[in-house]
C-alpha cells in the first residue's frame, strides 16, 4: 500500500457517509414538504410551515452532519475523488424515498441516477481543475454572472409556466445554479478567513451575496421537493448542476484551468452526454410513474405515496 492509502481510508468512507446524509435529508424533505400548504415561489410562509414539522428540523441536522463529513473528506482527499462520491447522494436519496414509501426502488430510475453519477464523476475526473482558486483573479465577473442570472430567471419563469415534473425540474435547475454560485463564493470567504481571520469577510461583498443566494437556493430546493412527485429527477439535476456551475466559476473567476487536450475533451463531451441522457431518462420515467400514481390515487383515494 502506498503512503496515500491511510488518507483515502478516511476520505472515502466519510464522503460516502456524507452522501448518505444528504440523500436521507433530501428524502425526508421531499416527503415532509408535501404536508405543507403550497405557496407561491420564494414566499417565506412556506418555510414557516416547515419549521413547525419536527421531522423537517431533524433533516436540517442531517444536512449539517453531511456538510461536516464533506469537510473531513475534503481535508483528507482530493476534490476529484470526494466530489464524485458525494454525487451518489442521488442514489441514496432515491433509495431512502422508496424505503419510506414501502416500495421497491424503480430500476429505470436507478439506471438514470447511475448515469448522472457516472457522467458527472467522469467529467470531474477528466477535467481535473488546477490552480489555487479561492480568490478573484481580476477577470471580469459580469459575463458569467449575467449568464447564470438569466438561467435562474428563465428556470423560475418556466417553473411558473409548467406544472408537474417539468416545472419541478426547472426549479431544480435554478436551485443547482444558486447552490453552485454559493459554493464558489464560499471558497472566497474561506480563503479570506484563512488569510486574515474571521472578521475579514465582513468587509467584502462576497459574504453578503452568499447570505442572500444561499437561503434563496434552499427555499427553492424545498419548493422543488414539494412540487415533484418523485425525488430522483429533481435531486439529480440539483446535484449535477451544482458542481458544474462551481467549475465554471473556478475557471471564469478564479483562474483555475481544465484539461482540454483533444482526447480529454472528447471524453468530457461523452461524459456530459451520459449525464444529460441520465437526466432525460429520469424525467421521462418520472412522468410515467407520476401518471401511474395519479391514477392509483384517484382510484384508491390515497395520497402521499412516493417512489424513488
Amino acid at each position: 500500500m502506498n503512503g496515500d492509502a491511510p488518507v483515502l481510508w478516511i476520505a472515502v468512507p466519510t464522503a460516502v457517509a456524507g452522501a448518505a446524509s444528504f440523500g436521507l435529508a433530501s428524502a425526508v424533505q421531499h416527503r415532509v414538504t408535501k404536508e405543507v400548504t403550497e405557496h407561491r415561489m420564494l414566499r417565506p410562509g412556506f418555510l414557516f410551515g416547515l419549521i413547525r414539522k419536527p421531522v423537517w428540523l431533524l433533516s436540517i441536522v442531517t444536512v449539517v452532519v453531511g456538510l461536516s463529513l464533506q469537510v473531513v473528506a475534503l481535508a483528507f482527499g482530493p476534490l476529484v475523488l470526494v466530489q464524485p462520491l458525494l454525487v451518489t447522494s442521488v442514489l441514496f436519496g432515491a433509495a431512502f424515498a422508496a424505503w419510506m414509501a414501502h416500495r421497491k426502488l424503480d430500476l429505470v430510475l436507478a439506471a438514470g441516477g447511475f448515469a448522472c453519477v457516472g457522467g458527472l464523476s467522469a467529467f470531474l475526473v477528466l477535467a481535473r481543475p488546477e490552480g489555487e482558486g479561492g480568490g478573484f483573479t481580476g477577470a471580469p465577473v459580469a459575463p458569467l454572472a449575467i449568464v447564470l442570472g438569466v438561467i435562474v430567471v428563465g428556470a423560475v419563469l418556466a417553473a411558473r409556466r409548467f406544472r408537474g415534473e417539468i416545472g419541478a425540474i426547472s426549479l431544480a435547475a435554478a436551485t443547482g445554479v444558486l447552490y453552485g454560485i454559493t459554493a464558489g463564493l464560499m471558497k472566497v470567504v474561506a480563503d479570506q478567513v484563512r488569510a486574515s481571520g474571521v472578521a475579514e469577510p465582513f468587509g467584502h461583498w462576497t459574504l453578503y451575496v452568499v447570505c442572500v443566494i444561499g437561503p434563496v437556493g434552499f427555499l427553492l430546493s424545498q419548493q422543488t421537493f414539494q412540487r415533484g412527485k418523485l425525488i430522483s429527477p429533481a435531486l439529480a439535476v440539483i446535484t449535477t448542476i451544482d458542481p458544474l456551475v462551481s467549475a465554471a466559476i473556478g475557471v471564469s473567476w478564479f483562474g483555475e484551468r481544465l484539461d482540454l487536450s483533444p482526447a480529454i475533451l472528447a471524453g468530457e463531451i461523452v461524459a456530459l452526454l451520459v449525464l444529460i441522457a441520465g437526466v432525460a431518462v429520469l424525467t421521462h420515467r418520472s412522468e410515467q410513474l407520476r401518471r401511474h400514481l395519479d391514477r392509483r390515487h384517484r382510484s384508491a383515494g390515497s395520497t402521499g405515496l412516493t417512489w424513488g
